[in-house]
């Protein structure tokens, strides 16, 4: 069976491992283990991670992947991070209430390829 599949089984209920096989020497464990935040996310939200992942962290080519909005894939980066360990969480959003252009915002989304090197010169101009 595979992951997706047991995934799928436990319908987002948490599952508790109760025994572990190494594989290469057969050896068993027996206890109570808890599975990584990673893994008791949905299976989507796990191909959600893993796309992201393969695209280098690449917002764009994310888009571009599941057909929706730049905003889209952030707010679910930030729900999955608060997941994943809410005491790391941070707001990813910037926080500029002087209506002025946030330099670093602008330079992130030049380096992701979101804008081209000419509006990022205009924008870091205004």
């Amino acid at each position: 069976m595979d992951w997706k599949q047991l995934m799928r089984m436990s319908d987002g209920e948490p599952l508790l491992v109760e025994r572990v096989r190494l594989a290469t020497s057969g050896v068993a464990i027996e206890g109570r283990f808890e599975l990584p935040p990673l893994a008791r996310l949905n299976v989507e939200d796990q191909v959600f991670i893993a796309a992201f992942v393969k695209s280098h962290g690449s917002i764009k080519e994310m888009e571009r992947l599941f057909g929706v909005s730049y905003p889209t894939i952030k707010g679910r980066l930030n729900r999955l991070s608060a997941a994943l360990d809410p005491e790391l969480t941070v707001d990813t959003e910037p926080q500029n209430t002087t209506g002025s252009v946030n330099r670093l915002e602008v330079l992130d989304r030049l380096e992701r390829g979101e804008i081209s090197p000419q509006q990022a010169a205009e924008a870091l101009k205004s």
